[in-house]
């Protein structure tokens, strides 16, 4: 006989709470507006800082290192010619499994960003209106709709918020081609009824699937729209557009076929211009808007945010700053302090790409460098063979483990914007023989870490060509830094002007008096440099000695250093530019 015994009535209502304050806690908000804040449904406020992930399903040619003719389908009309039609259905499969993976979003979690900003091709989700069998009805597919579940899945997982952003209308919503991927050759979105109904169809269809996801943040629902409605031949970006009434009309239609399903997500839309020209828009029509606007190579200044925030304003409701970045760290800096200070989220732009001012960078190969010389016009073209190892060496390289991680960008997003601490780039642990590269400076915004006269790109504003990074190289701050040709050293830093400087943070494992080999390379002899250890000057106005030009190194010996052990930090000061340099060597 088993006797039963009574639990106490406190212990059951512990019980009921705990599993009461289980539920609670997976519970997730939706986003929404609350005047011009975005905020969750406790009312906090929530800044978005996200990454758009150009590329995966929408390719442009810059990424990729094409000049010219960056559209997909030309992308995939020129790999087709290489390697064939099957071959190229293989190469695709692969870029869209390795290029946005579970292992992405929790580097970006690990990083700090709380949002994904996902660019979307319409001929994943559905066929293009000239290829529908049946006219005027849609074919769903299943691909696209695939791809944005298991990014959503992840996204869960790691808790960032996902933003559907339609970057491909049907038909191609601006003149930009490579944005949209537009066929100049077939009627635009503005121009065909049909793409404007596929287009609010496809809305439609998003909306009814995604309708009950909280971490689907928002929808953005016509990237960078840019047609010039009342002038096309005189205006054909949009950018003197008074009036935009197709680009309003489509999007008052997208959201009446949003609301019909889905009541709770936010709506994000864009002006004309590439997203910044809202004439004729206003007023807004639903209560759950955002205004997006797009910025680069502009001042970052407050007078470049007036305008959001004039129209913040008026109409009382958020903006968010859905597309910027290309540029420097110096730059981005700059820009996330002054929307952060204005309480304006954003999304960079693109998280990786062959290039080296983003959080990942792209590998490229010899094989796929023979590809694009070939199709830039600067090589015979490749045979099959060669072309196929190196497209699908370059899609197998898409994998974040196989990415160059720019540790700098990330820094220079999340830690720099506010403090001016500054960090070693590398351990830089010093003992007899170590070398230290010049291009390891610490980390650390412009005028701490490092000073360079020319640090970003702001040819909008000044309509100069701007360079920063002249090197375009390993890092991305405005410090000028070429790759060493064949040599195993690696790179170094050029194009040195007076008054520049950069530190370094070293650790020193046995104190004494060194000599510094540093490696330099000049024409003349007109270079002048100073060493300094913790701000004082241990080696005054030492000349630079003509190699026999800027790629021919040699060591400059500078005797007598004292070192004490431990962390210290030695700057190298510019007093004269015009040399280049490597490295420093440590000998005791």
């Amino acid at each position: 006989m088993k006797i039963r015994q009574a639990i106490p009535l406190s212990v059951v209502w512990c019980v009921i709470l705990l599993f009461s304050g289980l539920k609670n806690a997976g519970a997730q908000s939706f986003l929404k507006t609350e005047g011009k804040r975005i905020v969750n449904e406790k009312g906090e406020n929530v800044l978005l800082r996200g990454m758009g992930f150009g590329g995966w399903m929408v390719q442009e040619g810059y990424m990729l290192g094409l000049n010219n003719e960056g559209q997909q389908f030309k992308i995939r009309e020129r790999v087709k010619d290489l390697i064939g039609e099957d071959k190229t259905k293989l190469f695709y499969k692969a870029w869209r499994a390795n290029h946005t993976r579970k292992a992405d979003i929790k580097a970006m979690k690990d990083w700090g960003f709380n949002s994904v900003r996902l660019p979307m091709h319409f001929n994943l989700y559905t066929l293009p209106v000239d290829q529908e069998p049946v006219p005027g009805q849609n074919t769903w597919l299943e691909q696209g709709f695939a791809m944005t579940d298991s990014l959503l899945a992840w996204c869960k997982e790691y808790q960032l918020y996902l933003i559907l952003d339609l970057h491909a209308a049907p038909g191609g919503q601006g003149n930009d081609l490579n944005i949209s991927d537009r066929d100049p050759q077939k009627p635009s979105l503005w121009d065909s009824e049909a793409n404007q109904q596929k287009t609010v169809a496809l809305w439609r269809k998003l909306a009814e699937r995604y309708a009950n996801e909280p971490w689907v943040g928002a929808y953005d629902v016509i990237n960078e729209p840019n047609w010039g409605f009342e002038d096309l031949e005189n205006d054909k970006n949009g950018l003197k557009e008074q009036k935009n009434v197709g680009l309003r009309k489509l999007m008052v239609e997208i959201t009446k076929a949003i609301r019909e399903v889905d009541q709770k997500h936010m709506l994000i839309i864009e002006g004309n211009g590439w997203g910044n020209n809202y004439n004729g828009i206003f007023p807004l029509w639903d209560n759950n808007m955002v205004l997006s606007f797009h910025k680069y190579w502009a001042f970052n200044d407050q007078a470049s945010v007036g305008g959001m925030e004039k129209a913040r304003t008026e109409q009382n409701v958020p903006v968010w700053l859905g597309e910027t970045g290309e540029n420097s760290n110096v730059w981005f800096t700059e820009a996330i302090r002054l929307f952060e200070k204005n309480n304006i989220g954003w999304a960079w732009w693109p998280l990786k790409k062959l290039g080296h001012n983003n959080p990942l960078q792209v590998k490229s190969n010899p094989e796929y460098d023979a590809v694009l010389k070939y199709w830039n016009g600067d090589g015979p073209k490749p045979s099959a063979a060669i072309a196929e190892k190196g497209l699908m060496r370059l899609s197998e390289d898409l994998k974040i483990e196989h990415n160059i991680f720019h540790a700098d960008v990330v820094d220079a997003m999340f830690r720099q914007p506010f403090s001016s601490e500054t960090k070693p780039f590398k351990a830089n642990v010093i003992k007899p023989g170590a070398i230290l590269a010049a291009a390891d400076y610490d980390l650390g915004v412009n005028g701490q870490a490092y000073f360079d006269q020319d640090t970003a790109d702001y040819h909008v504003s000044t309509q100069k060509t701007t360079i920063g990074n002249r090197g375009r190289t390993y890092r991305n701050d405005g410090v000028d830094i070429r790759k060493n040709g064949a040599r195993e050293q690696g790179c170094f830093v050029s194009d040195t002007e007076a008054g520049e400087w950069l530190q370094y943070t070293i650790n020193v494992q046995e104190a004494g008096v060194y000599c510094l080999n540093l490696g330099v390379a000049a024409k003349d002899s007109k270079g002048n440099v100073s060493i300094l250890r913790n701000g004082k000057t241990i080696v005054a106005n030492k000349n630079i000695p003509q190699t026999g030009g800027l790629a021919l190194f040699k060591p400059l010996l500078l005797k007598g250093i004292r070192l004490t052990k431990g962390i210290q930090k030695l700057k190298v000061y510019i007093n004269t530019g015009g040399f280049n340099f490597s490295s420093i060597r440590f000998e005791k």
